[in-house]
């Protein structure tokens, strides 16, 4: 099941965008999707089942808004570092 939304926009939106009203309903929809992905509300395999797209094609979307494909907090990455030094002086 699918649900539509239907969103206003001034007209000349699509001119300054050099777009389709298709087209920009698309990219905004990827650009959330994306968006949604990197708060991390959305895993991999979800965001590319919503955009209707392969996991590979969520993963080059991603490069296409230079967003990491790698969901790691700033805390998380700080004890991986200290647990990897940790390692290294054994």
């Amino acid at each position: 099941m699918t649900v539509q939304i239907t969103m206003d926009f001034p007209e000349s939106t699509f001119s300054v965008l050099k777009s389709s009203p298709e087209n920009f309903a698309n990219e905004m929809k990827q650009a959330a999707i994306v968006k949604w992905y990197e708060m991390g509300i959305l895993s991999q395999s979800k965001a590319s089942e919503i955009a209707g797209i392969s996991r590979q094609g969520f993963l080059e979307l991603l490069n296409r808004f230079q967003v990491s494909p790698f969901q790691v907090s700033e805390e998380e990455l700080k004890r991986e570092v200290e647990y990897e030094s940790g390692m290294d002086s054994k």
